[in-house]
């Protein structure tokens, strides 16, 4: 299990004279482990449970729809994805075989490799302020059905992108820049509220809900999810499953952050997998209530850098970066980044006409 250190942001908030160690330590947890553990007073379990109870509920009924063979009104395949509803077997990570084929069974993904097409859904839903020339093509959808959708999908979107913003700073901090060297980049961003489902009644052990990949923005964040299956590769190679304290938040280092420290911070690869753990969790929520539809959700956020924003390697960084960081992390704006990544995935248009 992951001993990443939990982050006290009170003291970064409340400026106390232990914001300096705090800040260091989330530096620090980004470049050895890829994640962060944080304990943010802004926001409550309850917050977290009030989430999952509303995306369960939606995930259960469009998963009924759609092993019906309806319609899902909540799809937009034609903008890669980018709003709404995407179900199960349409995303599939980008081959890493070549990267892991020397592990150690131990340390070796679950993952098929090739991969295949996750087994989880997704629902996009953008957060925040964006520019004026990018309002109109990814406006929100709300489901007919949740008279409360809109609501909730902000009131926790806006707690994570808040949250997402102050782990920016105290990264920022802790590395020995400006403290809003990466949040002044983010403002306007597209975040994006991206919660998962996992139908687990209707697969078994051994599924892989997301295969081994990385994440193509720049801060990753979590509440804790109410069943098992997340492992994370540490810088050394090592697999680990994340256990995530109650009442902390789980954040994960993406491409973004990795391309502007020069590959100081490494983009974290994970996966999630149906498990044993999970398989015992499915069971004890099933004597409690044997009519269950029981759904694995994660409550996601993704945070980035604003769209016309350089992800060029930081100069204030540059005793930090990895050697060739110029040749490997090449000039390229935020928003060219995102499509490149798109397409690799095959939630791009173009990248599903062709498979």
């Amino acid at each position: 299990v992951c001993e990443a250190p939990t982050i006290d942001v009170a003291a970064f908030l409340n400026d106390t004279e232990a914001k300096e160690e705090e800040c260091k330590k989330v530096a620090e947890s980004l470049h050895k482990y890829g994640i962060l553990i944080i304990k943010d007073p802004r926001i409550n379990e309850e917050d977290n449970e009030e989430y999952i109870d509303l995306l369960e509920r939606y995930f259960e009924t469009r998963g009924d729809q759609f092993y019906a063979n309806e319609e899902l009104k909540e799809a937009r395949p034609e903008i890669h994805y980018q709003v709404g509803v995407t179900p199960e077997k349409v995303e599939r990570a980008r081959n890493h075989c070549k990267r892991f084929e020397e592990y150690d069974e131990l340390n070796k993904p679950l993952s098929e490799c090739p991969p295949e097409f996750d087994a989880k859904w997704r629902y996009f839903w953008h957060i925040g302020e964006r520019p004026e020339d990018k309002k109109a093509l990814y406006a929100n959808i709300v489901p007919g059905d949740f008279p409360d959708w809109e609501t909730k999908m902000n009131k926790w979107g806006n707690l994570m992108i808040d949250c997402c913003m102050t782990a920016a700073e105290m990264c920022a901090v802790g590395l020995g820049i400006e403290q809003d060297t990466f949040s002044s980049k983010m403002k306007l961003g597209p975040h994006l509220l991206a919660p998962t489902g996992s139908d687990l009644t209707k697969n078994d052990q051994g599924t892989v809900f997301a295969g081994v990949h990385y994440d193509l923005n720049f801060l990753t964040i979590h509440g804790k999810s109410r069943f098992p299956g997340l492992y994370i590769w540490l810088k050394d190679g090592t697999k680990m499953a994340v256990k995530v304290p109650d009442g902390c938040l789980l954040l994960q280092s993406g491409i973004q952050i990795e391309w502007m420290t020069g590959g100081y911070i490494k983009a974290g690869f994970h996966e999630v997998v149906y498990t044993d753990a999970t398989k015992e969790k499915v069971q004890k929520r099933l004597e409690e209530n044997k009519d269950a539809h029981v759904w694995r959700v994660s409550s996601t956020l993704f945070s980035h850098i604003r769209h016309d924003q350089s992800l060029a390697p930081l100069e204030s960084l540059n005793e930090k970066w990895d050697e060739g960081a110029k040749e490997k992390y090449y000039d390229i704006t935020s928003e060219d980044k995102t499509m490149e990544e798109l397409k690799a995935i095959n939630l791009h248009a173009e990248a599903q006409e062709k498979a």
